[in-house]
């Protein structure tokens, strides 16, 4: 079984609204994306593309240019054309029945052994693909654009989407290809192949891999790995 990466890092982060992306600020003492990039190189995988913006100018002072299984490409204004882009760079590499991990630079929290639960379960799922995820804990509403509450939305087969997202080689090139022809920019790749008449199989993991997206997300991914790291050292010592 041979396994890809692709990291989307093309984004400026607007909604974030900070000076630079939000790939790029710190975490504990480490840009986000490099938490990102550090846990994907833990799995088996055979390389991991980055798709950086033009004039990308924060990326080269990382250092994972040095790293023998990183490689980066240009990515698009959307994330849709950042992936075709990644897996533009691993044609004739990686074969149509390779699988592809697609993972959000800004989810720095992702847990190694989710990330090979998901290789596993989706690999013997004998669907076209597979994503992490969990289940909606909240009620849920509808509402409309003026903020009034329409109506409710039943939670219990509703799940929070989240990354590494996996698939066939072949059948999500051809599905983003499917998608880029006819104008439409799914949310994710889950939605491009299901789109596109794929399957794909719901792999749960833990809560905790969060998506940066506002400010105080940046502040949560840190307690989250400061708690992880001293949970480690803590089991270490005890080992010790």
């Amino acid at each position: 079984m041979n396994c890809w990466g692709v990291l989307p890092a093309a984004g400026s982060g607007s909604r974030f609204g900070a000076e630079i992306p939000k790939q790029y600020l710190q975490v504990n003492g480490r840009p986000v994306i490099s938490w990102s990039v550090e846990t994907l190189l833990a799995a088996p995988l055979q390389a991991v593309v980055v798709a950086v913006g033009l004039g990308d100018s924060h990326w080269p002072t990382l250092g994972w240019d040095a790293e023998a299984r990183v490689e980066t490409c240009i990515g698009g204004a959307q994330r849709q054309q950042s992936v075709l882009n990644g897996l533009a760079t691993l044609h004739g590499r990686a074969g149509e029945r390779d699988w592809v991990l697609v993972h959000d630079a800004v989810r720095p929290c992702v847990r190694g052994n989710d990330i090979g639960k998901l290789i596993s379960l989706t690999d013997a799922g004998g669907k076209d693909g597979g994503m992490l995820g969990w289940p909606v804990n909240n009620a849920l509403k509808r509402v409309a654009p003026s903020g009034a509450v329409l109506d409710n939305v039943a939670r219990q087969h509703c799940w929070n989407a989240a990354t590494p997202q996996m698939f066939r080689y072949g059948i999500l090139l051809n599905a983003l290809r499917q998608a880029e022809a006819a104008g439409i920019s799914h949310v994710d790749e889950a939605a491009a192949v299901m789109a596109a008449g794929g399957s794909v199989l719901m792999v749960p993991c833990a809560t905790d891999n969060i998506k940066i997206t506002y400010e105080a997300d940046l502040a949560l991914a840190g307690c989250i790995l400061t708690r992880r790291q001293d949970a480690m050292a803590q089991s270490s010592g005890g080992m010790a």
